[in-house]
């Protein structure tokens, strides 16, 4: 729904999750990110694994696919 109303296709998605709840959304996306703590269904399901939660995962996945590998802060 987010995607369609900003105009985008799912290729240009990238959704991160951890639970089981998140595979169909990680599964949809251009680019699915499982956390490095998620569910091994979750891992399975994605197209690349960050690291966990604690160790900023996210952040990760958009310094590298985001911004294309630039570093702020």
């Amino acid at each position: 729904f987010l995607a369609a109303h900003f105009g985008c296709g799912m290729s240009e998605v990238v959704a991160v999750g951890d639970s089981w709840n998140d595979r169909d959304m990680i599964e949809a996306a251009g680019l699915g990110v499982a956390m490095g703590n998620a569910q091994p269904e979750v891992r399975a399901a994605a197209d690349v694994v960050t690291a966990s939660n604690a160790e900023d995962g996210v952040a990760r996945v958009i310094r590298e696919f985001v911004l294309g590998g630039a570093r702020h802060g």
